[in-house]
């Protein structure tokens, strides 16, 4: 089981990778047979391949940017929350994506699983510059 400190350190990291795009690193941080629902109350991604589709597919064409927005949230039975802000194109817009994600992870510190708690009301379109 997971340290609360160590659940911290590990969504971090999340984010960091997300904010860095690297779409590999992300990946590695799944269990074989994780679950991935972002956004919740959408048809989840089950399993690695399926996963790392899902990234690719998505942020990996997005040029997307991530930065935390409040301190990580973890409990003592490896579970925690963070809540970030996604900056990307969609659509050929500049838009934020207000986002907190829960996660699950298993005793070698791999994610279990994860949903993302957010739909079209937490997205805000960017000014032009």
């Amino acid at each position: 089981m997971l340290s609360p400190q160590e659940v911290q350190a590990a969504m971090t990291r999340y984010v960091e990778l997300v904010d860095a795009g690297d779409i590999d690193a992300i990946v590695a941080l799944y269990a074989e047979d994780a679950v991935v629902e972002d956004p919740v109350g959408k048809p989840a991604f089950h399993g690695i391949a399926e996963i790392a589709r899902f990234y690719r597919e998505g942020l990996g064409v997005s040029n997307a940017s991530a930065v935390l927005t409040g301190p990580v949230r973890a409990t003592h039975n490896s579970c925690g929350a963070v809540p970030f802000r996604v900056d990307l194109e969609w659509g050929g817009q500049a838009c934020s994506i207000h986002v907190i994600d829960v996660m699950e992870f298993d005793a070698a510190g791999k994610i279990r699983s994860m949903k993302a708690y957010w739909s079209e009301v937490n997205v805000t379109a960017q000014e032009s510059a």
